[in-house]
């Protein structure tokens, strides 16, 4: 609801009052000014056809026209009011005004119908004959107790509303100027009164904002007084009070804030007391909007709901982790207590956060790492192993077989190598990433794509596959060639070996805003989208056993990703199952 001041809460009703008041007066007396002019016309009009009545019945009971018309013309000239004579059935005989014989029978005007009851009759209309308002007035003429016709007197109302127009406009002018003085008298008046009352307001807005130092002034009004006296006495003990608690919250909030450790408080019913900035950005939310709300409201996490409850009902304090799923999983280890108050009686749960989700990556890409590496090993040392043992068994003197398996023993002693080749090359990429020793130079991609190509054309003509390069001339680039070309080389690499025979790989280079793409593009049948994350993880394998089948170490993907980052750039994918993957090496463009 819209606020208003005082003044204009008090002034506007007491202006309408005032102005009800005259208007009620103005209306009352001009009805009443209306009704005497009325009634004296009335009386006047009454007075006057009881004036000729005599004379009137005496010529209707001669049945002498004539000399009644001129009689009637006479009455009309003398007193300007219009005189009329009727028959008992309507019928006009005379009138001072207009030719009787051209008038039409009057016997359904009120005042005739009155008139023919024997009473006065009396109306106020338009006159049909002279298309003007008039006030009429109908005596009935007797002989004894028959009507023997009817005296008609009328007079135009216009000279009537003429002269109460005057009144009107005296009464109006004079009520205007009553309540020009009454709204100043009253604005004077209220305004005196609101002034101390926006000053003690004004001094409470002051205490609101903190400024407890002012006083409010105190008004010679008892009642205003005692309250102005009241509010500064408030005051004083406020600024003592706040100066206390402020200091205790700044202390608090400073710790608070300085925690890298998530603090969560709760009450018993699980609302938000306390959020500190590392807690909200642990759980992703607005501290100010969060405080207040339901902790089930703030974050939908069962584990934590669950913890929550385990530590309320603890006697001890309880350790535990849980972890938050959104754009990526956030694993938080979580300390728990009750929160008491000083009075030793449970208010809530305090809880203590600290972010554990690199450390849990690690371990899971450690764990992962030598899972895979020794798993990769392993092949081909059990497969040389068992070999060398069967030919100590005695095959090394069967020839045909002894050739066989020494040519097994190479293979896998050369894929044993290129493992360890690519374990090299990925660590001395690593190492010249993070020092930053990678030389880069302002260099055309078209002649590195293309030795990159050339170098794959022989597996892909092997499988009939037929790799185009659409590269268009001028294209440059801030690179190291020799790695550029090696990440091109095992992008398509991958493409030929995963590719179905007679289909065709792309290398294709386009130019977008601040960065130059550079895409291999295959027609295989694609990669499915829970692999995707975790694609150029090292010796990560969508299928193992086929990527066993042909080839490769299972670093390729991690060379590639690396590279793309000593080049200040990055790679990405995208795959739909059946229609091919989309490898993107992002490149800063030179500007």
């Amino acid at each position: 609801m819209r606020r208003r001041k005082l003044i204009w809460q008090l002034f506007p009703p007491f202006l309408l009052i005032t102005f009800l008041a005259l208007l009620a007066t103005t209306l009352y007396v001009t009805k009443h000014w209306r009704q005497l002019y009325l009634d004296q016309l009335t009386a006047t009009l009454l007075k006057l056809a009881r004036l000729h009545e005599s004379q009137v019945r005496e010529l209707l009971l001669q049945g002498n026209g004539n000399r009644l018309q001129e009689i009637t013309q006479s009455f009309g000239q003398q007193t300007d009011i219009r005189f009329s004579v009727f028959r008992p059935t309507g019928q006009v005989l005379a009138d001072s005004e207009y030719d009787p014989a051209r008038m039409e029978n009057h016997a359904d005007r009120p005042e005739i119908k009155e008139a023919l009851q024997g009473r006065t009759g009396i109306a106020t209309r338009r006159s049909f004959t002279l298309d003007e308002r008039m006030i009429y007035l109908a005596l009935p003429v007797k002989d004894g107790e028959r009507i023997v016709g009817i005296i008609r007197t009328a007079l135009p109302v216009t000279t009537m509303d003429t002269t109460l127009w005057g009144i009107y406009v005296k009464i109006l002018v004079g009520s205007i100027g009553i309540v020009l003085l009454a709204a100043a008298f009253i604005f004077f008046i209220t305004r005196r009164l609101s002034r101390p009352l926006t000053a003690i307001n004004q001094g409470a807005e002051r205490f609101a904002r903190g400024d407890l130092s002012s006083k409010v002034p105190v008004p010679h009004a008892e009642e205003l007084a005692k309250l102005a006296e009241s509010l500064n006495h408030m005051a004083a003990q406020l600024d003592e009070r706040f100066r206390t608690i402020l200091q205790q919250r700044q202390e608090q909030e400073a710790i608070l804030a300085s925690m890298v450790e998530g603090v969560v408080a709760v009450d018993n019913n699980d609302r938000l007391i306390t959020l500190n900035k590392a807690g909200a950005r642990l759980l992703m939310v607005n501290p100010e909007a969060a405080k207040g709300q339901s902790i089930q409201e703030v974050i939908r996490n069962k584990d934590l709901q669950r913890f929550l409850q385990q530590a309320r009902t603890a006697a001890l304090p309880v350790e535990g982790e849980i972890v938050i799923n959104g754009l990526s999983e956030r694993f938080l280890q979580l300390h728990g207590t009750k929160l008491l108050d000083s009075q030793g009686q449970a208010i809530g749960v305090l809880l203590v956060m600290n972010d554990v989700t690199a450390m849990r990556r690690l371990e899971r890409v450690r764990r992962d790492f030598v899972a895979n590496v020794s798993h990769e090993l392993r092949t081909p040392i059990t497969s040389i192993k068992g070999f060398v043992e069967t030919l100590q068994a005695g095959a090394i003197h069967e020839p045909d077989n002894a050739e066989q398996f020494l040519q097994i023993i190479a293979r896998q002693a050369d894929r044993l190598n290129q493992i360890i080749e690519d374990l090299l090359t990925l660590s001395r990429i690593e190492q010249e990433e993070e020092e930053g020793t990678v030389p880069l130079s302002l260099e055309p991609l078209q002649p590195v794509l293309q030795a990159a190509i050339q170098t794959s054309e022989v597996k892909a003509a092997a499988k009939q596959i037929h790799i185009v390069l659409k590269c268009p001339n001028g294209f440059q680039a801030k690179i190291n060639p020799p790695l550029l070309e090696e990440a091109v080389v095992n992008l398509i690499d991958n493409a030929v070996k995963y590719s179905p025979p007679q289909t065709t790989v792309t290398v294709e280079v386009e130019r977008a805003p601040e960065k130059v793409l550079i895409r291999v593009r295959d027609q295989g049948r694609g990669i499915a989208m829970e692999h995707l994350p975790r694609l150029f993880e090292r010796f990560y394998r969508v299928d193992p056993s086929r990527s066993r089948r042909v080839g490769g170490t299972g670093l390729g993907l991690a060379i590639v990703k690396h590279i793309a980052q000593a080049h200040n750039g990055w790679v990405t994918v995208d795959s739909t199952l059946g229609q091919g993957s989309v490898f993107t090496l992002h490149l800063p463009q030179e500007t």
